[in-house]
């Protein structure tokens, strides 16, 4: 089969390699019919180390259920599945308290950008959906295995409600789904850092009720002017770079919460006393348990209430997948959609 391969910074190739198959009874093995280019993505497209052998890529799928294990129940070949990007049994006592991103018989997906994939702890992974292969959702149910997800985590981790007011910092898929859900828990104030108008625009579309394109210390006080000097009761990060840390922490209230859900590119930050310590401050986020979610965000996907999918604006087949990173690299696409 065809699949996406990364054997670099820069270096990213579709190639033959060989077909998954069946390898445990709790396995099951997935058609892709959709699948995409992630923020995160970009981070190894941009600092990999050369590889001779090179590294399978892509964790968010949509996808049709070809085979399924002894042990798999409830699904047969021609179900239409998402997952999320992190498999899971869904029966451990982390998967029961909301965190399948810590079960132990878990992993993440690493191989979504193909024509096909095994799918590890099938049973407790996949979703079936109850739409065609062609339904005009796809985009939109693509996000619920991450981005949609992702940005949903921040608001429930930070607390977001209809008395909080909420700076996402970040106008990529995962901030703009971020606003989106902030909206959706009842935020009546949400101000969103950045800079790229036609995303801060979908931005507005999607609840945000300032904007705020300045960096640095500007964009610091210029969120501090709209919050009457206070700061954000919540902060939602959505970049993982030290500088967006940063940000957050200058914007956040005292007795605040600052989220962190972009994948951190940086090993020490300022936690000490005159920041997180010195302001009572709740720093949260983490890789988002998307599977806790996917029932919960369902429904408003199908019955059109949001339109999550607005963040692909960019679909290209498999083959040019290689397209699709260079053009989200130069900022010349938000999200690119995958087609088989």
């Amino acid at each position: 089969m065809r699949a996406t391969v990364m054997y670099g910074a820069g270096d990213v190739r579709v190639e033959d390699v060989p077909d998954p198959v069946l390898q445990e009874p709790t396995d099951a093995l997935v058609r892709i019919v959709r699948s995409c280019v992630c923020g995160s993505d970009l981070h190894p497209y941009r600092s990999m180390p050369a590889s001779v052998e090179g590294t399978p890529m892509g964790h968010e799928f949509l996808g049709v259920v070809e085979e399924t294990g002894s042990d798999v129940s409830g699904f047969r070949a021609g179900d239409l599945v998402v997952a999320p990007f992190a498999f899971a049994d869904n029966t451990c006592a982390f998967c029961c308290e909301g965190l399948h991103t810590s079960c132990p018989h878990g992993g993440f997906f690493s191989a979504a950008q193909a024509e096909a994939l095994r799918v590890p702890q099938a049973q407790g992974s996949l979703v079936k959906l109850p739409v065609a292969e062609d339904s005009a959702l796809l985009p939109s149910l693509l996000t619920l295995a991450d981005v949609f997800g992702t940005g949903h985590h921040a608001a429930v981790t930070a607390g977001v409600n209809q008395r909080t007011t909420v700076t996402v910092v970040g106008d990529g898929a995962v901030g703009l789904l971020a606003v989106l859900s902030a909206k959706r828990l009842g935020a009546e104030r949400i101000v969103l850092m950045g800079r790229h108008k036609d995303r801060t625009d979908l931005g507005r579309d999607f609840g945000a009720t300032d904007v705020v394109a300045e960096r640095g210390q500007e964009g610091i006080e210029r969120v501090r002017e709209l919050t009457s000097g206070d700061g954000a009761h919540t902060v939602l990060e959505a970049v993982g770079h030290l500088d967006a840390y940063e940000a957050a922490l200058g914007v956040v209230r005292p007795g605040g919460v600052i989220s962190r859900v972009g994948v951190p590119q940086y090993d020490q930050g300022p936690i000490g006393f005159t920041s997180l310590f010195g302001g009572n401050l709740t720093l949260t986020g983490g890789p988002a348990p998307v599977r806790a979610y996917i029932e919960e965000l369902l429904p408003d996907v199908l019955e059109g209430r949001v339109e999550p999918g607005r963040v692909f604006d960019r679909t290209v087949g498999l083959e040019q997948t290689p397209d699709g990173y260079r053009a989200m690299d130069q900022r010349e696409a938000l999200k690119v959609l995958v087609r088989p």
